[in-house]
């Protein structure tokens, strides 16, 4: 499971900082100023939980199955919180409208929030 997730860490970091640049460069002269601030809150949740989905994965005081259900909240709400914010900020280049995929933003995020509760769960468990 720690693989798992330390590989999934890496790839949402590598990918953020990819994507980062590309938005940062690439896209600045082609999406609007909000357009690309929405791009970048996509590139800034994604790394965030890079971040602590690294963490995670060289944890050594929770056990495979406590980790499990924090690595899914992360890994889902990161693909649909992010990824769908990506492609509804450069919805305007393409001829696909993913506006009716504007749902999956905040599901993203309820699941990226449950992830955080999940993780104090287990600090209070563990702390107390």
């Amino acid at each position: 499971m720690n693989r798992t997730i330390l590989l999934t860490a890496v790839f949402f970091g590598v990918l953020s900082v990819i994507l980062g640049a590309f938005g940062a460069h690439g896209l600045k002269s082609m999406l609007s100023e909000s357009s690309l601030d929405s791009f970048q809150t996509g590139v800034t949740y994604q790394m965030y939980h890079a971040l602590v989905l690294l963490w995670l994965g060289s944890t050594v005081q929770w056990t495979a199955t406590q980790k499990k259900w924090i690595y899914y909240c992360f890994t889902i709400g990161v693909v649909f919180f992010s990824f769908s914010i990506y492609l509804l900020a450069t919805n305007e280049l393409t001829s696909i409208n993913f506006k009716s995929l504007a749902f999956i933003t905040p599901l993203g995020g309820g699941f990226l929030i449950s992830g955080w509760v999940l993780i104090g769960h287990r600090v209070f468990k563990y702390l107390g």
